[in-house]
């Protein structure tokens, strides 16, 4: 799919797939969200701009390279997208952090803001915004036009599941923005949840099922 990349890696797919059971812990399924997060984030900065730099080891001057420009910006869509937060700042501790508070209507399936707090700066920096589903796409929509208002250029969507229709919507809505996922699913059922899926991820994240 156009704009769409997949990372197949098998860590990825294995972790994924003990996620979908559903006899899975909380424990358990908050670990593997963070791990998956992590390595999501590694597939996702591939591509970063790098610049040359010179430096000292203990034996000798050299030089060497570093990323370029100012520090990534996580964007998780609450509650879930948290779940991604904690892996990526293992890798990139330096990142900054802002917060997308949504929550979808159970008859519109529309999303309803209720919290935004972003870096005043978004224009320079790149965002990675962070959400385990990418279902009607709704939140993700929102969350990525509020950006947007907020000056932000350079955007990436990562998520763990996409359905066929979250797909088509976002990059109707935002045909600029990159999407990164562990896998795409077959469908949307009439709830607005991905089959087959993995349930609500918030839900299970946090023990409410």
């Amino acid at each position: 799919m156009e704009g769409v990349t997949v990372v197949d890696h098998p860590l990825v797919q294995h972790k994924l797939t003990l996620m979908r059971d559903k006899q899975r812990s909380t424990k358990g399924f908050r670990q593997l969200l963070n791990e998956i997060g992590m390595l999501l984030c590694y597939e996702v900065t591939r591509n970063l701009p790098m610049e040359r730099i010179e430096i000292e080891t203990p034996l000798t001057k050299m030089e060497g390279v570093q990323i370029a420009g100012k520090k990534l910006v996580f964007a998780p869509i609450l509650r879930a997208g948290v779940g991604f937060l904690d892996g990526m700042l293992t890798l990139v501790p330096a990142a900054r952090v802002a917060h997308i508070g949504l929550y979808r209507d159970p008859e519109s399936l529309q999303a309803v803001e209720y919290y935004f707090k972003a870096p005043s700066d978004l224009a320079d920096r790149m965002v990675l915004v962070l959400d385990p589903m990418l279902a009607t796409a709704n939140s993700a929509v929102a969350a990525i036009e509020r950006l947007k208002e907020r000056g932000a250029k350079d955007l990436r969507f990562v998520c763990l599941l996409a359905a066929p229709e979250g797909i088509e919507r976002l990059r109707s809505a935002h045909p600029d923005v990159h999407i990164w996922t562990a896998a795409v699913d077959e469908r949307l059922n009439d709830h607005g949840y991905i089959v087959p899926g993995l349930g609500d991820a918030g839900d299970r994240m946090y023990g409410t099922r």
